[in-house]
């Protein structure tokens, strides 16, 4: 099991720099990132959630981050005058906003019924349940409840009695993750597969038992440094034809991370999404906050490149494949209770974009069953936002780091256009 993790050092090193009292709020995981967005004019502040710092070595980090202050992308979109994350009222993207930006309106309404989004985090969420149904009855999204069939929740193990140990810092990541879900494909039915503790080995059985179970998209929304262990991984738990697995790229800036690098997933980057006059009414670049914080890009230390990947700077599985929201300043809607004052939170990272994309695929449909569903945006790339500008910090090969017209890491092909890309 792998001990090295730079994106843990880096997160202390930040706190190094900070005062002591900024010092001990990142350690109690509310330190705050200051954005100060052309597209809001104001400073949005936010906070690593408490389960992107591991608990124990060895385990893996989640990639989110939550809004503590400041006007939103969506507040100011709307004159909305209240503060962020008061939790009384959303102020980040909804099901409408999101299914708008990507052009899914009309296959969120038609599409998705009968298949099962698989949602893989770690630890317990107590009330992941009762914070879907909220968030849900909120948007006028339909019912998902265990009593229905559309919502079920169970161990690494599948059991639905005998779960991990509760954490709130990962139920922060539930929440968001099923709430993307929800936004994207209504009518779908969620599978919540909880791992007893966040390495990879229980994250990895956590997989395989939402394939076990019948899921033909599971999301996967944390990760950590390459190491030589990784291409075992890849056989043991991402193997899946047949089956649409995505992980974030990360949310530390530019560098590998895994499982994004797994060369059986579709690895997913992050933007800035805002408004626009043109005629897709939104328009979407890298997110980067700093050298040290943004998506994750980059080119593998380990993983064989696939055959469908045809790009020539990096003779290995580069990441990222396609993109999503992900800057906190342009955040999503999300509603959670576990751990901190129920109600409304505006959420970013990485951790956003890859459930967005895994309801995406259920949107197009079931996948072949010999299928490696990351191959498919790469046959249809003109059914792709491209994203042309910005980048996640300092590369020696541009497109690593870079936007650019055509394949990049940050951003890979883009983000939705409608599902096309995402059919075989």
């Amino acid at each position: 099991m792998r001990t090295d993790f730079p994106h843990i050092r880096l997160r202390w090193h930040r706190v190094g720099s900070a005062t002591a009292v900024t010092a001990a709020l990142v350690l109690a995981g509310f330190g705050t990132a200051v954005h100060a967005d052309a597209t809001t004019s104001s400073k949005v502040t936010w906070a690593a959630t408490p389960c992107a710092t591991p608990k124990k070595t060895g385990e893996l980090a989640c990639n989110s981050l939550r809004v503590t202050g400041g006007t939103t992308a969506f507040q100011k979109a709307r004159g909305i005058i209240p503060k962020a994350a008061d939790a009384a009222t959303p102020s980040g993207y909804g099901p409408s906003d999101l299914q708008s930006a990507y052009g899914l309106t009309a296959a969120a309404a038609a599409n998705g019924s009968g298949e099962t989004i698989a949602i893989v985090d770690a630890y317990n969420d107590p009330n992941a349940e009762a914070d879907l149904a909220k968030y849900r009855s909120y948007y006028g999204l339909p019912a998902c409840t265990t009593a229905n069939g559309c919502f079920k929740k169970v161990s690494q193990t599948g059991s639905t009695t005998s779960l991990p140990s509760s954490d709130a810092g990962w139920s922060e990541e539930i929440s968001l993750d099923l709430d993307m879900v929800s936004a994207i494909a209504p009518n779908a039915k969620i599978l919540l597969v909880e791992a007893k503790s966040a390495t990879m080995a229980n994250l990895g059985k956590a997989v395989n038992e939402a394939v076990t179970l019948g899921a033909k998209f599971v999301s996967n929304s944390y990760g950590g440094s390459e190491s030589s262990s990784d291409t075992s991984y890849d056989s043991s738990y991402f193997n899946h034809p047949g089956v649409a697995i995505t992980v974030s790229a990360g949310d530390e800036g530019y560098g590998a991370e895994y499982p994004a690098a797994s060369k059986y997933v579709t690895s997913v980057g992050g933007t800035a999404l805002s408004t626009s006059s043109n005629s897709r009414g939104w328009t979407e670049t890298v997110w980067k906050t700093s050298s040290t914080e943004g998506t994750g890009s980059g080119c593998s230390s380990y993983d064989a490149k696939p055959s469908w990947q045809t790009d020539t700077g990096c003779t290995k599985r580069m990441i990222s494949d396609v993109s999503a929201v992900a800057d906190p300043a342009t955040g999503v809607s999300v509603y959670d209770s576990y751990g901190v004052t129920a109600g409304w939170y505006t959420f970013g990272g990485t951790s956003a974009s890859s459930p967005i994309i895994a309801a995406v695929y259920a949107l197009a449909g079931t996948p072949g069953s010999s299928d490696y569903p990351a191959q498919y945006p790469y046959k249809h790339t003109s059914s792709l936002n491209d994203v042309t500008s910005g980048n996640n910090g300092s590369c020696s090969t541009s497109y690593f780091c870079t936007a650019t017209s055509g394949y990049d890491g940050p951003t890979g092909w883009g983000t939705p256009n409608g599902v096309s890309a995402f059919t075989g």
